[in-house]
């Protein structure tokens, strides 16, 4: 099996999954060996998260087998608009793509 990316899990997930949202994050540093991923999948409604887990786990199997750590965020599309929609924007420094303060 040639070497894990972000890239290429992100690419799986999307397919085996039929994840409408996938962020994927190499937290070893570039070496391919430890993961975090928000994985936002219809496949997930009407599951509890032990089962949402166990379906990645079992679309992933051979790529987690390859990794030394993996951690994965399940939501349905729902959930993550939800989310999305109450989270707060980011404070920097811009109002409407316009510094604060300015008049342009």
């Amino acid at each position: 099996m040639a070497q894990i990316t972000d890239a290429s899990l992100r690419d799986i997930i999307t397919e085996r999954l039929n994840a409408v949202h996938v962020q994927v994050t190499d937290m070893s540093g570039g070496c391919g060996q430890a993961f975090t991923c928000v994985i936002v999948s219809p496949q997930f409604q009407g599951l509890n998260s032990l089962k949402r887990h166990r379906v990645v786990n079992a679309a992933l199997k051979d790529e987690i087998a390859a990794i030394h750590a993996w951690t994965a965020k399940c939501q349905t599309p729902e959930e993550w608009e939800r989310d999305n929609a109450s989270a707060q924007p980011p404070l920097d420094g811009t109002v409407g793509g316009h510094v604060e303060g300015t008049t342009q």
